[in-house]
């Protein structure tokens, strides 16, 4: 469990890094979130973008969907998390409809849902960066067989 959770993390750094600056001009208390999270200090992470998150930043609620998802700085709870990247994903954030797409795949926190699961998939692959597009459109094929 430690490995995936080791490999997610630094799957989510590599997005921060492609995620257009656009994204950041939210305002420092993002970047500050964002920061907290690569220290591994979730606790101040979720009390940074718990806020924004609720203000309908589609960023910061996709990181609280993770962070709910991981359970870290916030109790796990499959439920929350996708509920906070539903939030996201309707806002077109491309890696929290990945992450909702995933959801429904494996059926946790919401009802399985092979539709509803290759839906997001496909708008994820659609909006991907292009360094994760061809890992995307591997999992969007996976859960269309």
């Amino acid at each position: 469990m430690r490995t995936f959770a080791t490999w997610l993390f630094r799957v989510l750094l590599a997005i921060a890094v492609v995620v257009p600056f656009e994204a950041f001009a939210a305002g420092p208390s993002l970047r500050q979130g964002l920061a907290a999270i690569e220290r591994q200090d979730f606790a101040r992470a979720a009390a940074i973008l718990g806020p924004l998150a609720q203000a309908g930043n589609p960023d910061a609620q996709a990181y609280m969907g993770y962070m709910y998802e991981i359970g870290r700085g916030e109790p796990q709870n499959y439920t929350q998390a996708a509920l906070w990247y539903r939030r996201a994903a309707e806002q077109g954030q491309s890696w929290a409809q990945f992450k909702l797409g995933m959801l429904y795949n494996l059926g946790h926190g919401v009802p399985p849902d092979s539709v509803e699961a290759e839906k997001w998939l496909i708008l994820s692959t659609a909006a991907s960066p292009p360094l994760g597009a061809e890992d995307r459109r591997r999992m969007r094929d996976a859960v269309r067989r």
